[in-house]
């Protein structure tokens, strides 16, 4: 059992797409493990396996806090197999601390991976659940939220950050 380390934009781990789990073996299980509690003492709903820099396509969602019906689960090499209506939403990000951003997304998706059994495995979901579906598979893919929105707060973002940068470097 483990807390990890959540990477913070702009780290580079963040950016690129993350590779394939060909097998999933006791390795494979421990990551979801420290996943779930990582996600748990950051207080968030999801976390993708790249925020904990580890480039596999592992994602781990929690959403009960906001749907009481949806409780934890993991998926391995998850794929959006269908989508449909449009909805836009406020996110943040662990990875993007301080950042909440309205975000458009689909508003149903249906979903399809493996569980850490090695089970197929198919989630559709509405609501909170089809927003952090996408928004963990968006990182996945090497996505952050600050990719959907416009160059301005994108822009915005990363003055912030410099300016906390330099106040770092005063101290």
């Amino acid at each position: 059992m483990a807390v990890l380390e959540i990477l913070k934009f702009p780290h580079p781990v963040l950016k690129r797409r993350s590779q394939e789990v060909s097998r999933i073996d006791e390795g494979v299980k421990k990551l979801i493990h420290d996943m779930k509690e990582t996600m748990y003492e950051a207080g968030g709903i999801g976390l993708a396996a790249c925020q904990v820099g580890v480039p596999q396509r592992v994602i781990v969602l929690d959403v009960s806090p906001m749907d009481p019906q949806h409780h934890f689960f993991a998926l391995i090499n998850p794929e959006i197999v269908s989508e449909e209506g449009e909805v836009e939403h406020e996110e943040g990000c662990l990875s993007v601390p301080d950042c909440l951003e309205k975000v458009k997304r689909k508003a149903k998706i249906c979903v399809r991976g493996l569980s850490p059994e090695g089970m197929e495995a198919e989630i559709k979901g509405e609501g909170i659940l089809a927003i952090a579906l996408q928004h963990e598979i968006d990182h996945i893919n090497g996505m952050l939220i600050l990719d959907r929105v416009s160059r301005l707060k994108r822009e915005i973002y990363r003055n912030k950050l410099r300016k906390e940068k330099r106040k770092e470097e005063k101290v």
